[in-house]
């Protein structure tokens, strides 16, 4: 009982943190979302509903599932039409990190190379962060609720005795926690920057 209440409460850390992303994107603008994570994100979310659908589920299917129109509605912002080598390369990443294992190993194998997928999948974000001062389009909330989220869905998966996905899960929950990080520091250098220049320009 208590894993179920983790489970459900790990879904709604996730819409309320894609949400958040969401809006933040609506009112800010994309500048320093990366494209290759919110490509992946969608990839993988429908990889978890399937599994989620073979493990019978629902916390798992509706955990993806009830974000990926906020995903999908992020993806049309950041308009992948225009980057059909992104899309190509992360759909390329998405079939050997997570259906190829799958085809030759079963769900195990292709949920253990989904955490290798998930923990990569920050890499294109955390590089925007590194690259680029201005990062007014990522939400240090949502990437924190994803920290969070991700401590509620291995403890889900303690309970529920499902040992490849919390080792997945895991992994990519420290790599939220080096994004919201990385954003907050940005943040704050924007910040900065902004009283200096309010300061000089008196």
């Amino acid at each position: 009982m208590l894993a179920a209440d983790l489970g459900w409460s790990a879904v709604g850390v996730g819409l309320i943190g894609t949400t958040v992303q969401w809006r933040r994107v609506v009112d800010l603008g994309v500048e320093g979302v990366s494209l290759a994570t919110w490509l992946l994100f969608v990839y993988m979310g429908c990889f978890w509903i399937s599994y989620g659908v073979s493990a019978h589920s629902w916390a798992v299917i509706m955990g993806s599932l009830i974000v990926l129109p906020l995903q999908l509605a992020i993806l049309v912002r950041l308009r992948p039409w225009r980057h059909g080598a992104t899309v190509w390369w992360a759909l390329s990443f998405f079939a050997a990190t997570c259906v190829a294992p799958t085809f030759f190993w079963g769900w195990a194998g292709g949920i253990y190379g989904t955490g290798v997928a998930m923990t990569l999948t920050r890499a294109p974000q955390l590089l925007e962060l590194v690259r680029y001062r201005d990062a007014s389009g990522v939400s240090t909330g949502s990437w924190v609720l994803g920290a969070v989220g991700s401590v509620l869905w291995v403890s889900f998966y303690d309970g529920a005795h499902l040992w490849a996905p919390l080792v997945a899960t895991s992994v990519a929950g420290l790599g939220n926690v080096l994004i919201a990080g990385l954003a907050a520091w940005r943040h704050a250098q924007s910040r900065r920057d902004l009283i200096r220049d309010e300061i000089f320009a008196v």
